[in-house]
């Protein structure tokens, strides 16, 4: 149900309370991308459709107008997209004096079908397959990211040089030390919660200045909404204050990156079918295949989860950042762990994820590699004990963005879930990501090799 009614919109733009829509889609990097309507002319006509340039999604996170796409290019004149509202996700947006925000699916502009490389269409169509079984996929992301004392603009200033944390030490769980973050935090619980925007907590995590967001786990489209609305909700408030957030995986060479962990089971008449009482784990025998596909074709699927240069600099021995593919329980050196074993919250959580990862995307491929694994009905390996890092012959987690693009191509289950034209414009996302990269001289090399090369 949305958290704001569209009778009540009308109400509320009629007093005078709301004067500002802001009508967002998804892009390819899980940002709210879009326009501000006066509330007006909102609730009279663009509530149904507004349109948007259809190179949103298809651009890099500079915005650069990335040759090459089959969907959009220069040679096709960029055209436009549909914006359809899609009113259940309308909500106050409590931290921005008055407006409302509404997400919206993308629509071609000719068909009026769903864009298929959209990341909201790409997860809505899994969940479908799913509904087709009478289940309902359940998610819940924890989101971690740090907080800096200066803006935006005054550490870009800088050269991005200036980057003193709010906090000074590491701050997991600590209540006193994360007291200096609450100039931020606290206005972040009270206006997501006050969107309707189940929050749990806020808490610090083991580095300086990081913290993590949790939010009560929902259906896997409204956790997908939860988490992008909640990481703008973040940046917006941050910069209100005079601080600045960021959600780059990998900041210095020598911090903790920042992850996005997914937790996930299947449900269906009200009742988790991932649990079994009878199984020593509580592990039903659906749950076993399913995640058996996630793991078999994490490989195929890392790229989503991981989609910039930076993403692959988190992945390191002994920083709670995973390296191999494999499962284990209530143990957070793997790729995988089982939490709530024995229980009706028996879950499965993916903590390969970093801070840049869109959540449509990384839900998506997810639920389309467990319901492989269950067609595939494969059997589930035993879990894996002690310090997986050191673990020997187990399935690595692509350790580059180059080995993530040819596992990603490459992937028959990909595309047969997705269709080819999907998958290719996601590689050729991954192409230009390496590409730009490539071409650009680092401090790193400078500093190296100016007199010593």
């Amino acid at each position: 149900m949305a958290a704001l009614s569209f009778d009540t919109l009308k109400k509320q733009v009629k007093s005078g309370e709301v004067d500002t829509v802001l009508a967002c889609i998804i892009d390819m990097q899980g940002r709210l991308m879009g326009k501000r309507f006066h509330a007006a002319h909102f609730i009279d006509s663009a509530w149904e459709e507004s349109h948007c340039c259809n190179y949103l999604l298809a651009t890099d996170l500079e915005m650069y107008t990335v040759e090459g796409y089959a969907a959009t290019s220069w040679e096709g004149g960029y055209g436009d997209y549909i914006m359809k509202p899609d009113l259940e996700t309308l909500r106050p947006a409590p931290w921005l004096e008055g407006t409302v925000l509404v997400l919206c699916d993308v629509l071609d502009h000719h068909s009026h079908e769903p864009v298929a490389h959209s990341p909201r269409a790409m997860l809505k169509a899994q969940v479908a397959r799913l509904a087709e079984m009478g289940i309902t996929p359940m998610m819940a992301t924890e989101l971690e990211f740090n907080l800096f004392r200066k803006s935006y603009d005054e550490i870009r200033a800088s050269g991005y040089t200036d980057l003193a944390t709010i906090s000074p030490y590491n701050e997991d769980y600590s209540i006193q030390l994360t007291l200096r973050d609450e100039v931020v935090l606290r206005p972040v619980r009270n206006a997501l919660y006050a969107a309707g925007i189940p929050v749990e907590n806020t808490k610090g995590e083991a580095e300086v200045g990081q913290e993590e967001l949790n939010i009560k786990y929902a259906p896997a489209v409204d956790c997908a909404d939860y988490h992008t609305i909640a990481k703008h909700c973040v940046k917006d408030i941050a910069l209100e204050k005079g601080h600045s957030a960021s959600f780059l995986p990998k900041w210095h060479r020598d911090r903790v990156g920042n992850s996005t962990h997914i937790h996930q089971s299947m449900w269906k008449d009200g009742k988790n079918v991932f649990f079994d009482p009878d199984d020593k784990l509580g592990m039903s025998d659906l749950m076993k295949s399913y995640c058996a596909g996630i793991i078999k074709y994490a490989p195929d699927y890392t790229y989503f989860l991981a989609p910039n240069i930076n993403s692959y600099k988190r992945f390191q021995k002994g920083t709670f950042a995973p390296t191999k593919a494999v499962w284990s329980v209530d143990n957070r050196t793997a790729g995988f762990r089982l939490c709530g074993e024995g229980s009706k919250a028996v879950r499965m959580e993916c903590r390969i994820g970093g801070s840049d990862m869109n959540p449509y995307l990384g839900m998506a491929v997810q639920i389309a590699a467990g319901l492989k694994g269950i067609e595939e009905g494969l059997q589930l390996a035993p879990p894996t004990a002690g310090d997986v890092y050191d673990s020997a012959a187990v399935v690595e987690i692509p350790a580059t963005l180059r080995a993530a693009r040819e596992t990603l191509t490459a992937s028959a289950m990909l595309r047969e879930a997705f269709g080819d034209a999907v998958i290719d414009h996601y590689t050729h996302a991954a192409d230009w990501e390496q590409e730009a990269f490539d071409a650009v001289v680092t401090d790193w090399e400078l500093q190296r090799g100016f007199e010593r090369a």
